[in-house]
Parts: C-alpha cells; structure tokens; sequence
C-alpha cells in the first residue's frame, strides 16, 4: 500500500480512505490493508511496535504485532489485563498520548515493564454497541517529546478500522485477524 515515504498526510489519507471503504461493505482486503497502515503508523512515528490487543476474560491478548522483536510478543501472546498500560488508559486512569512514559510511570501507577516504555499511545477499539474490544497501542523504548495530539487522532482512526473489522466478521469463537 505504502510505495512512497510514510508522511502524516499520506496516513490520513489511507485511514480516511480505509474508512470510508468499509462503511460500504466487506473489503476482501481489509486486513492487509489495515495492518499497512499500522505498520505505516509505526514508521512515520519513530515507533518500536504496535499492536491490536483483545481484552478477553481478564487478558489482554495480541491479535496484531509489528516490531514485536521490541517486546518480544508474538500474535496469540496474552498476560494479565491489569497488568497493562491498556487496561489504566481505558479506565481513564492514564492518559492515550504520553510522550515520556517513564516520567510519570509512577505518579500513574503504571504497572512495570519487561522493556522501558518511553514515549506510548494508545486508543481503545470500540464496538458499535460501546464495548470495549481492546486497544490499539504503539510505543517507543525512547521519549518522544515531538508526539503530538494529531499523531493520536491517526491512532484512533487505526482503531475504527479495527472496529470495522471486528464487526465485519462473525467473531463468535475465534478472531483470525490481522495476521500477514
């Protein structure tokens, strides 16, 4: 999808192109598409990972990860959803856009981490009916003072799509989603 350098307006352009696509009806090629703009996210941002988390029976499982070589998690992982930066920005305990982590990590009470977090963002997917489906999340192991409000509205426009497609789907018992 990405043949050119990954620009804030080349993103905007995908997400709202993406969205407006599935407000129509399937796309057969959603999932590569989506996990394009992810992954363009990650880059134009200076991100270590991103990920598509699921929160399930207290867990917060992996369905999507790019730059997983960064925390070491694969599709399918889980851990504790208590023990997430997730569960904290949901509640509202924590705030989507935090460009040092590691400076109010325990002002926060944020939980800690096999890796350093510095600069975090993170959106929750939200149904069509209010449920919590998860989040999406992208960090960096270094501060990132340059993040901006902008940069988490891309984010939240990644976790429509994501919606979207959690929705276009019959996920009763299984989510094969977003793998490449």
């Amino acid at each position: 999808m990405f043949d050119r350098p990954f620009t804030a307006h080349s993103l905007d352009v995908a997400i709202s192109e993406l969205l407006a696509a599935t407000s129509d009806g399937f796309d057969p090629d959603l999932d590569a598409r989506i996990s394009d703009v992810l992954r363009g996210l990650r880059l134009q941002l200076d991100m270590d990972v991103v990920f598509v988390s699921e929160f399930q029976d207290g867990m917060r499982v992996f369905r999507f990860v790019d730059g997983a070589s960064a925390i070491g998690v694969n599709v399918g992982d889980s851990g504790p959803l208590e023990q997430s930066y997730c569960q904290r920005i949901v509640e509202g305990r924590a705030p989507e856009l935090m460009t040092n982590a590691s400076a109010v990590a325990e002002e926060l009470q944020l939980p800690p981490t096999a890796v350093p977090i510095g600069a975090h963002l993170s959106a929750p997917v939200v149904l069509s009916d209010g449920r919590i489906f998860g989040t999406v999340c992208c960090f960096s192991t270094h501060p990132n003072p340059a993040l901006q409000m902008a940069d988490l509205s891309r984010l939240k426009g990644c976790a429509r799509l994501v919606a979207r497609k959690v929705e276009a789907q019959n996920f009763q018992d299984t989510l094969p989603f977003l793998n490449d």
